[in-house]
C-alpha cells in the first residue's frame, strides 16, 4: 500500500488558514475605506496603525502558510462575507460607527481563529506549533488592536450622540489595557517574523522535520505513521527544491562543498520516494527506513547549519539575508501551489 499523502485533519487547519489570510486582506482594505471616511485625526493615526501593522501581518501569515506546508482555499463562505463587507464599507446610509462596530468584530474573529489554530496544531501534531509558532504574534497584535477598537467605537458613538467628544481619559485606560496584554505577551507583540534571515527560515524548517522524525519514532500507529510521513514527504521536497533554485546557486561562489549538498538532496528524494512506496502497516521496516532518512537528513543538516550558515553571514549583509529569506519562501510557496494543482488534476 502505498503512503498517501493526504490527511483531513491537517488540511482543515490548512483551510482555516487560507480563511484567516482572506479576512487579513479584508481587514486591509477596511482600515483604507475607514481612513478615508474619519475625519477625527485621533482615529485616523490609530487606523493608521493599525494599517501597518495588518499589512505586515499578512506577510507572516504568508510566511506561516508556506511554513505550514499544505496549500488550500478559504471556505466558500469566507468570499461571500468579503463581498457583504466590501457593500457595507461603502454604504452611504451607514454610519461610521456601524463600518468600526463590523471592523472590531472581524479583529475578533481573525484573533479567536488564530487561536483554533494553535488549539487544532496541538492535537494533530507538534510539527503544526514550529510552523504556526509566528501567529502568536499577529494573535497578540490583533487583541491589542480590539481593545483600540472599543476605545474607537466609545469616542464615535459619544460623538455621534451627542456631538461632543469622549471624556479626556478615554485613550489613557485603552492604553493601560494594551500595556497589560503586552505583559501577557512578552515581546511576541513586537517580533518582526517578516524580516527574518535566511538562517533562521531554513533551520525552522529543520525544526519541523526534526518534530516530525520523533513523533514518526514514537507511535506505532500506521495512520499515523502514514500522516507524519505524509507531511514529512511534502515538506522535504519543497524544501530542497527552493534551496537548490534559491539558496544553493547563490551561495556556490562563496562555499566549496556546494555540491555535495546537491547531492545529499538528490540521494534523499530517491530515499522519499523508496519510503513513500512501501506498505507501512509493517511498522517496523518502514520506521527503519524513515530511521535512516532521518539520520542521512541530520547530516545534511548539520552540514548546512555548520558550514553553510557561516558562509553566507560572512558574505551577504542584512538586507542580503532578508531577501533570500523572501526569494526561499517565494520559491516553496510556488511549488506548493504547483503540487496542489497537480492533486487536484
Amino acid at each position: 500500500m502505498s503512503v498517501t499523502l493526504e490527511d483531513n485533519k491537517r488540511t482543515a487547519i490548512a483551510v482555516k488558514l487560507a480563511d484567516m489570510k482572506a479576512t487579513q486582506n479584508l481587514l486591509i482594505a477596511n482600515e483604507k475605506s475607514l481612513i478615508s471616511a474619519c475625519p477625527d485625526r485621533e482615529i485616523t493615526n490609530r487606523l493608521e496603525g493599525f494599517l501597518r501593522d495588518d499589512q505586515k501581518n499578512l506577510g507572516i501569515i504568508d510566511n506561516v502558510i508556506v511554513q505550514y506546508g499544505i496549500k488550500a482555499e478559504p471556505n466558500s463562505t469566507m468570499q461571500v462575507e468579503i463581498e457583504e463587507v466590501g457593500k457595507m464599507m461603502q454604504d452611504s446610509d451607514l454610519s461610521l460607527f456601524d463600518k468600526v462596530a463590523k471592523h472590531e468584530l472581524l479583529k475578533h474573529t481573525q484573533a479567536m481563529a488564530g487561536v483554533l489554530v494553535h488549539k487544532a496544531g496541538q492535537v494533530v501534531g507538534a510539527d503544526i506549533a514550529v510552523a504556526i509558532a509566528p501567529l502568536n504574534a499577529v494573535n497578540f497584535e490583533n487583541r491589542g488592536h480590539e481593545e483600540q477598537l472599543k476605545g474607537i467605537l466609545e469616542s464615535l458613538s459619544t460623538l455621534e450622540l451627542t456631538g461632543k467628544p469622549s471624556d479626556s481619559g478615554l485613550w489613557s485606560r485603552v492604553q493601560d489595557t494594551i500595556a497589560a496584554l503586552s505583559g501577557i505577551a512578552g515581546s511576541l507583540i513586537t517580533r518582526n517574523d517578516h524580516e527574518v534571515n535566511i538562517c533562521d527560515v531554513i533551520r525552522l524548517d529543520h525544526a519541523k522535520v526534526y518534530s516530525l522524525f520523533s513523533q514518526i519514532a514514537a507511535t506505532d500507529d500506521p495512520q499515523k505513521l502514514e500522516e507524519f510521513f505524509g507531511q514529512v514527504y511534502q515538506d522535504l521536497c519543497a524544501h530542497s527544491e527552493a534551496e537548490e533554485k534559491v539558496v544553493y546557486p547563490i551561495v556556490r561562489p562563496y562555499y566549496n562543498s556546494v555540491q555535495k549538498l546537491y547531492d545529499e538532496q538528490a540521494e534523499m528524494k530517491q530515499t522519499l520516494e523508496r519510503i513513500k512506496a512501501m506498505n507501512c502497516n509493517d511498522t517496523v521496516t518502514f520506521k527503519a527506513a524513515v530511521a535512516l532518512l532521518s539520520t542521512a537528513v541530520n547530516d545534511h543538516v548539520l552540514e548546512e547549519e555548520k558550514e553553510m550558515f557561516p558562509r553566507i553571514r560572512s558574505s551577504f549583509g542584512d538586507d542580503q539575508q532578508k531577501q533570500l529569506a523572501t526569494d526561499f519562501q517565494t520559491a516553496k510557496s510556488k511549488i506548493q501551489d504547483q503540487r496542489l494543482v497537480a492533486a487536484s488534476q
